[in-house]
């Protein structure tokens, strides 16, 4: 990670912050204000309470993130199947077991940055926890996100959500009144933040994926107090245990809705041990921003591009942006029904996120909604391209089903009357250097 943040300064995406900043509330509110004028990182040089500089908004560019995959074409969905491709024919061999580094500092929770993000949070939390964990009966490591709340330096209690792996894994230990074994790690590599994000087959190995990406196998060391191979890659650890048939509230939080998560009884994970490596950096996200949707939304689209060209013809690019409730689908015209066509195809590839589906023409901006609903309100009627169904149960975690039921619009022009809808254009605009003109 700290490569990656020598990279974003050398390119002046960097934006460092030298005054001294309190974790509670501040931090976030800065963090905020800063994205709202750039994508560029943050750089937090002095937490009040902590010795460790914080860095947020590493991931809340999708050009950055095309360029982590090499997608020159800024196409982010191909690339990335074609990276999901080279991992399923990949093993756990491509990690590379290796020494102990010797810069390892040992400490305990209470030392690192204690963020608290939203004036209702119960307490501080770790919200860039990746989990490492092993299936218990194949032993494939697996990376996932989940929020951890501060208790004391001997407990976290975190929320596992039903669909994960690692509440597949913890369930599977806790039938036998085990623990699971897991470490946190916090400040990891750009291709591990990006191989924790994504949902893959739960036979497949997260780090094989992040070796995927790099072209290069994951460097690990063993860890201290559990059986687990930890990666070099990783600036602070926290080892520990999940706790079997124990639930202690955990939450309210605010969540990436938008909205707080209301308190609930959660897991909770006891700390056998934690370290970092020297110089360390604390990596943090602010749930619900950039960062935190721009990197799952863009994995999310290419789970959906991938199944829709799978069953489609002309399906060009897919976006699941400004909140992964939306699916706009980009698409080249073959016949007339095809975008209804897209639209339902959409609504089984997903059971999650679903909510909305647009279908647009490939002279549309699917990252921009402007251009979205521009495209649904100037090409044809709303009656007879608005697709409603109803009660078909949506977001896994919705007790009162808020996000049942699927709306689908065709905002594409009406098939054969193409040249009636040709954009106007200006020549030479893309030209245009605006500081050649204002001094």
């Amino acid at each position: 990670m700290r490569n990656y943040i020598n990279k974003l300064k050398a390119d002046g995406e960097l934006q460092t912050v030298d005054v001294e900043v309190d974790p509670e509330y501040e931090l976030a509110a800065v963090t905020r204000k800063a994205q709202l004028h750039s994508d560029d990182a943050v750089l937090f040089k002095q937490v009040k309470g902590t010795a460790f500089p914080v860095v947020t908004n590493l991931f809340s560019s999708r050009r950055r993130l095309c360029e982590l995959i090499q997608a020159k074409d800024g196409n982010f969905c191909p690339a990335w199947n074609a990276i999901l491709d080279k991992t399923a024919s990949m093993s756990i061999d491509c990690i590379r077991k290796t020494n102990t580094p010797t810069d390892l500092v040992s400490g305990k929770i209470g030392d690192l940055p204690l963020i608290s993000y939203h004036e209702k949070d119960a307490a501080p939390y770790f919200t860039s926890a990746i989990y490492l964990a092993k299936d218990p009966d194949t032993e494939v490591p697996n990376l996932s996100f989940h929020r951890s709340m501060y208790i004391s330096d001997e407990e976290l209690r975190i929320r596992l959500g039903t669909t994960h792996d690692l509440a597949k894994y913890q369930l599977k230990a806790e039938r036998r009144n085990e623990a699971l074994e897991a470490a946190l790690l916090i400040g990891v590599s750009p291709a591990l933040f990006m191989a924790a994000s994504t949902s893959i087959p739960s036979d497949w190995s997260e780090l094989a994926l992040a070796a995927s990406i790099t072209g290069e196998a994951i460097e690990t060391y063993p860890a201290r107090t559990i059986d687990l191979d930890i990666p070099m890659a990783a600036e602070i650890v926290v080892e520990g245990k999940i706790l079997p048939n124990e639930r202690r509230p955990e939450g309210p939080f605010g969540e990436f809705l938008g909205y707080y998560v209301p308190e609930a009884n959660n897991h909770v994970f006891e700390v056998t041990s934690v370290y970092w490596r020297k110089h360390a950096v604390c990596h943090s996200i602010l749930c619900g921003s950039s960062e935190d949707l721009t990197l799952l939304e863009t994995v999310t689209a290419a789970k959906m591009y991938r199944h829709l060209s799978n069953v489609l013809p002309g399906i060009i690019d897919v976006s699941c942006s400004p909140v992964l409730m939306n699916t706009v689908i980009k698409i080249q015209q073959q016949y007339e029904g095809h975008a209804r066509q897209a639209i339902l195809a959409a609504f089984g590839a997903d059971l999650d996120y679903n909510k909305a589906v647009f279908v647009v023409d490939d002279d549309v901006d699917i990252t921009n909604m402007n251009e979205v609903i521009w495209a649904f309100l100037t090409r044809g009627r709303a009656d007879k391209r608005t697709i409603v169904i109803d009660d078909i149960a949506g977001f896994y975690r919705d007790p009162n089903r808020d996000h049942w039921g699927r709306l689908g619009i065709d905002a594409t022009v009406p098939f054969g009357r193409e040249a009636e809808f040709d954009r106007k254009s200006i020549p030479g605009e893309n030209d245009i250097d605006l500081d050649d003109y204002f001094k």
